[in-house]
């Protein structure tokens, strides 16, 4: 009889951009019938709100105002992530190129990460879960049972950048992504209020030679239970 294998209740995968973290994250989640949460989308809604509506990036107490009231929800569905505010469905419009660095500029303020951060604790109370993003193993689930910190160098994560975009019919040049994904790097490294960096506990794991499939394999033995 073959033994029923089991896995954490919660993984955190955390790391730079690029990296693989959303496309693997899925994955895991599909193959374990857990609940992904998508924590760079809700970063996302709160930069995309914020640029619909003028309100200045610089701003934290109306960005922190913001992100308390949104009402966000995640639906992940036959290999979907859907996103929506206040009901209605924005995962397309999240995605836009000016959004990403608005949600990073967002982020940066603790008022933001603070309102963020409580929902996205309350989900993983609730569920079993994959989560993803900058401080997950750090921050929101700082005794998760499995943390991975997911990496590769900065040409190749650049390069699938630049791929992924253009396959969206992107017309940016792979030096203009590579420039763009140093300075992300850079402020999310070095900001105040919950930097980027490898958790204490968690297992770095470069991706970078590594299809998704032996990248998905790989962080499962991780977070199996022996």
């Amino acid at each position: 009889m073959t033994e029923q294998k089991t896995y954490a209740r919660q993984i955190a995968i955390d790391g730079p951009a690029g990296a693989g973290k959303s496309t693997i994250a899925k994955l895991i989640a599909s193959r374990l019938g857990y609940i992904y949460v998508d924590t760079g989308a809700m970063y996302r809604v709160v930069g995309m709100v914020a640029l619909d509506r003028g309100i200045s990036l610089e701003d934290e107490a109306a960005l922190t105002k913001l992100a308390e009231e949104l009402r966000i929800e995640l639906s992940y569905n036959d290999g979907v992530c859907r996103v929506f505010c206040d009901g209605a469905e924005v995962t397309a419009e999240i995605r836009r190129p000016d959004v990403g660095q608005a949600a990073s500029t967002a982020s940066a303020f603790g008022g933001v990460r603070r309102a963020l951060v409580a929902q996205q604790r309350r989900m993983a109370a609730e569920h079993c879960v994959v989560m993803d993003g900058r401080d997950i193993g750090t921050k929101v689930l700082p005794d998760a049972e499995c943390k991975i910190y997911l990496t590769a160098a900065l040409e190749v994560r650049a390069m699938r950048r630049f791929l992924e975009l253009q396959a969206k019919g992107s017309t940016d040049t792979l030096e203009h992504v590579t420039s763009e994904m140093v300075i992300r790097d850079n402020r999310d490294m070095n900001r105040a209020e919950s930097p980027l960096c490898k958790a204490d506990d968690a297992v770095e794991f470069d991706n970078g030679e590594l299809t998704i499939e032996e990248t998905v394999a790989g962080i499962l033995k991780l977070a199996e239970k022996k």
